[in-house]
């Protein structure tokens, strides 16, 4: 009996060990692995720290190790003791069920377009904007970024639909809609998914045209309380500074121009120096979260700090988010989601005027055109370059001003879903959206005189100090009520969702101003100033919405797909007998890889082919768009003379009294497919997207009382179509080193069908060159229509020799060195009839490049986004309209002489060069987004320091840019008449940062 218990003994032992993962580069604890005995049904799983511990017999050689969404990892045990094991992410599975709209479903049986951006692409980057991060994640997204602090990149998804509509991509943060997630705090983020094709969008409906992105904030796990801190700290410059002529160049080039030397100084100002600055940025997040099998929840808060790089200009955000839900038995649960924000951007440039000659574009078109020969500020006194310029000091521009942007903004949300049978599931939610914002801006007073410029004179003077102050709120909220059904029967799985929906927007705002305000901050009250200059006004808006919605899914055993949808939504936007609008949609899909006569090839791991077409709208219109306004007791003198003046009404604002919504039609096509054991998988996807009634201008009869003559009418027909390509490499070379590759590109051509009896719609002013753009049949939407150069005028003779067919002299006043311009329609003048296509900002193409690596504990990441055969309008050149404006460096060196008879560059001139091709330039560039490199430490070290988990990583973003254009950046958002157009963009930033996420 005692031989066969030692006998027995030596054939059991005992394994233990931990599970892990890594999150971004670090360390975390897995809880609920599988643990199993190879070739046996003997196992364990992993507790809440993730240790297990399991008894072998001598004859076990193998662990396994699997969790839903990871790679399964098998051990050989050998005559180990302790395996520790670090699965991996399997992105097939983690991708297997998405969030669509109203609910979720497998990808593997999506009919529609859709993209998903985890939220661990986010957190690699020192983004302040979740969206910002997108750019070059996604094909069939554009995103066309800003370096300004609070401000929000603009997206595209799938070119432009629209000339006045709004093109704002529908944001959906757990459940509640919005147009704007600038305050929502990157590190609350776990997953983003872009519904990009009409049949994807169309269960929002008048709310899809421009794609949907559905945001999902994270939640507590079940399991002891976690925190986490994540911190970055970085510095900030601009990137990119167009060089100006120093004092010395500055000197030849005015004496050639203008035939008079400036004055002598011993000053070389660089102006941009002077309003520039590196600056400092922070972001620091704490993290609570637990939970248990009833309830779970999620506590974040989150600082971040941006100081900007224009000098007293400066962005702080204070969130804060407390997520909850709550089991009550296995029928019922409810939860809630909610976030504050809070947030101040100091010197606020794109919200008021803040300078004595006018807006903030000032700030910048002054740095670019102010002498340098002038000194900024000498012992508190301003260098007085309006004494010699029409230019403000734009030192002083930004001093002599305060403005200050505070928001408060709360969104949440909170549901109870019910599950009486398994196969059916009801929900309501109802979420609102909140915000308050106060914007004040303080003038002070200042004179033309020796108490503030070293030289007295000039016109850059602010005689009264003024106060303005405008208080602004806004509250939406949104009431969804659902069911979804979920049948399998054999081989024949059905779902079907269907509900109604509510929501409702209201808005206001009131602003009041003085002048003769102190300049003492304490004292910055409306009431405090003088009351005969008080202004005010307001203003708001209302609306709402009801909706019917359904969405039907069937799959016949995996491999034949359908899904139907249709929404109606009504609105008060629209006049009553069009406020009700159908949305529909179908997508079909065919698995063939799944069919039994591919079993047996070795080629593709997945094959896929699917195509959609459905109906979306655009809602981003005036709630007033049907309503005419009419100003009434205006005096009007039939005869001519005011004495015998009658009064009456006159129609000031024209509005379209059947208008409807902005409906886009679009057809989808893509072939999806897996190779390599699924190393390599892709997607290959062709869009048709039209919208047959887009709003323009359409003229109309009108009396000679009416001052419009113009009215926004369903006119246009603006199509886009395109093709788009995503390519995705995953492997590991050995079991320390793997690495990830991530390629996408969009070729998009947009272009306007017809106007349908509409006026071309014309945009982009710069200054005495009148708009820049055009909207006409044929072209793409806001294209550029200028003059086109055909070289420079060597000499007088040349200019006398340009003639049109009558023998006038088509440009009788150029001289050598002047530009000459083509008459394009033969008429002998050179004026706007000759403008004519020379390009668009829409770029035939953008793409974008992303590579991962992991070896051992390092992780490395890099982002890559460029586009290519677009143009941009160099409007910064178009405001030198005076002879002793600075220039641009190279300009001084390549202008047009007698000995270098330049044809690009004219002779020294004294500004005010009309609109031409000249300012057209290349808008193509490759960008290295983010390069990132991070170290985590091993699960040794963390368990002496009492840590999760610890990872160390230096990052940066915008770290350099590749493109020929002369200006700041090629990346400059408006609207799409007016996009493309340099005038007072913010320079794109350079970002080096370092930053540690440690888990406790």
């Amino acid at each position: 009996m005692t031989a066969i218990s030692t006998t027995l003994a030596a054939q059991v032992r005992m394994v233990k060990g931990k599970v892990t993962t890594l999150e971004g580069g670090k360390s975390v604890e897995m809880p609920g692995v599988n643990v199993v005995i190879v070739g046996t049904s003997k196992g364990t799983t992993t507790d809440i720290d993730g240790s297990y511990s399991l008894e072998l017999a001598d004859s076990d050689k193998e662990l396994s190790f699997s969790f839903i969404g990871y790679t399964m990892k098998t051990v050989a045990i050998g005559g180990q003791t302790v395996i520790d094991v670090v699965l991996e992410t399997d992105t097939q599975q983690l991708e297997e069920v998405v969030v669509v709209g109203y609910g979720v479903q497998k990808k593997s049986d999506i009919t529609g377009s859709t993209a998903n951006v985890k939220g661990d692409e986010l957190y690699k980057q020192p983004v302040l904007t979740a969206t910002q991060a997108l750019q070059g994640k996604v094909a069939g997204v554009q995103i066309i970024s800003s370096g300004q602090p609070g401000s929000s990149p603009q997206i595209r998804v799938r070119g432009v639909g629209t000339t006045l509509g709004g093109t704002t991509a529908l944001y959906v943060v757990d459940g509640v809609l919005t147009d704007d997630i600038s305050n929502i705090n990157t590190a609350d983020i776990v997953d983003m998914n872009i519904l990009k094709d009409a049949s994807a969008a169309a269960i929002y409906g008048s709310r899809g045209a421009n794609g949907v992105i559905i945001i999902t904030t994270k939640r507590g796990k079940e399991g002891k309380l976690v925190i986490n801190y994540n911190n970055s700290v970085g510095f900030r410059q601009a990137s990119n500074l167009v060089e100006m002529a120093n004092s010395r160049e500055y000197s030849n080039y005015v004496q050639a121009a203008t035939g008079s030397a400036p004055p002598a100084s011993s000053y070389n100002t660089n102006w941009y120096d002077v309003i520039l600055r590196t600056a400092l940025q922070q972001n620091h997040n704490i993290s609570l979260s637990s939970g248990t099998d009833k309830s779970t929840y999620l506590f974040n808060v989150g600082y971040l700090t941006d100081e900007g790089i224009v000098i007293d200009n400066d962005f702080k955000r204070f969130t804060m988010r407390l997520n909850n839900e709550y089991k009550i038995n296995n029928i019922a649960k409810f939860g809630f989601q909610g976030s504050y924000a809070n947030s101040v951007n100091q010197n606020g440039f794109n919200n008021l005027n803040i300078d004595a000659f006018g807006s903030v574009g000032s700030v910048y078109n002054d740095a670019y055109r102010a002498a340098p020969f002038i000194p900024s500020i000498v012992n508190g006194k301003y260098g007085n370059t309006s004494s010699y310029q029409n230019v403000g000091n734009p030192l002083l521009d930004i001093k002599n001003n305060s403005v200050k942007v505070k928001e408060d903004r709360i969104q949440g949300s909170t549901f109870i879903e019910l599950k009486p049978l398994s196969w059916l599931t009801v929900k309501s939610s109802f979420g609102v959206d909140v915000r308050n914002a106060t914007n004040r801006v303080y003038n002070y007073q200042f004179e033309s005189d020796e108490s503030t410029f070293i030289i007295a004179g000039g016109n850059q003077r602010n005689p009264q100090s003024a106060l303005t102050v405008q208080n602004s709120q806004a509250a939406r909220w949104v009431w969804d009520n659902t069911f979804t059904i979920n049948k399998k029967i054999n081989n024949h799985e059905i779902t079907f969702l269907g509900g109604t929906t509510a929501e409702s927007f209201e808005s206001s705002f009131i602003s009041a101003s003085r002048k003769d305000v102190p300049a003492d901050p304490n004292l910055w009250y409306i009431g405090v100033g003088d009351a005969n200059t008080s202004q005010n006004n307001g203003g708001g808006d209302a609306w709402t919405r009801n909706s019917y919605l359904a969405r039907l899914n069937y799959s016949y055993n995996g491999k034949y797909l359908l899904t139907a949808t249709v929404r109606r939504d009504g609105s008060s936007r629209l006049p009553s007998a069009n406020r009700w609008q159908n949305y529909p949609s179908v997508g079909l899909a065919w698995v063939a890889s799944r069919e039994p006569f591919m079993q047996n090839q070795k080629v593709f791991d997945l094959l896929k082919i699917r195509a959609s077409y459905g109906k979306v709208g655009n809602d981003q219109i005036d709630s007033d768009s049907y309503t005419n306004v009419f100003t009434i007791n205006l005096p009007y003198a039939f005869n001519g003379y005011n004495s015998s003046a009658t009064n009456g009404a006159r129609k000031d604002q024209f509005k379209d009294t059947e208008i409807v919504w902005e409906i886009t039609e679009e057809f989808d096509f893509a072939i999806e497919f897996g190779i390599l054991d699924s190393k390599l998988t892709g997607e290959i996807n062709y869009y048709d997207k039209k919208v047959n009634n887009a709003l323009i201008f359409k003229g109309i009869r009108h009396t000679i009382l009416d001052i419009d003559h113009n009215v926004v009418a369903n006119a246009g027909v603006i199509q886009n179509k395109g093709l788009e390509v995503a390519l995705n490499w995953k492997d590991k070379i050995n079991e320390n080193l793997s690495y990830t590759i991530n390629a996408n590109a969009t070729f998009n051509s947009n272009n306007v069908l017809d106007l349908n009896g509409g006026s071309p719609i014309a945009g982009g002013g710069v200054g005495s060159q009148g708009p820049v753009t055009n909207t006409n049949v044929g072209q793409p939407v806001g294209s550029f229509y200028v003059l086109k150069t055909i070289g420079v005028f060597n000499s007088d003779a040349d200019v006398a020799n340009y003639v049109a067919q009558n023998g006038k002299i088509i440009q009788p006043t150029a001289q050598a060195g002047d530009f000459k311009y083509q008459d394009l329609n033969g008429d002998g003048i050179i004026d706007n009839k000759d403008r004519q296509y020379v390009g668009s900002y829409q770029p035939v193409a953008y793409f974008g490049l992303n590579l991962g690596a992991n070896y051992k504990r390092w992780d490395f990441n890099i982002s890559i986004y460029g586009n290519v055969g677009n143009k941009v309008y160099n409007g910064k050149k178009g405001v030198r309209i005076l002879g002793t404006d600075n220039i641009e460096k190279s300009v001084v060196y390549s202008r047009w002489t007698s000995a270098n008879r330049s044809q690009k560059e004219p002779a020294a001139n004294t500004g005010n060069l009309p609109a031409s091709d000249y300012f057209v330039e290349s808008g193509s560039f490759v960008r290295i987004n983010n390069l990132t490199i991070g170290y985590s430490l091993p699960p040794a070290l963390l368990t002496r320091a009492r840590l999760s988990s610890f990872r160390v990583f230096l990052t940066s973003q915008n770290l350099f840019t590749f493109q020929d254009y002369t200006g700041f950046t090629a990346e400059l958002p408006g609207s799409v008449i007016n996009s493309g157009i340099e005038l007072t963009a913010y320079p794109t930033t350079r970002t080096i940062a370092m930053g540690v996420n440690i888990g406790f």
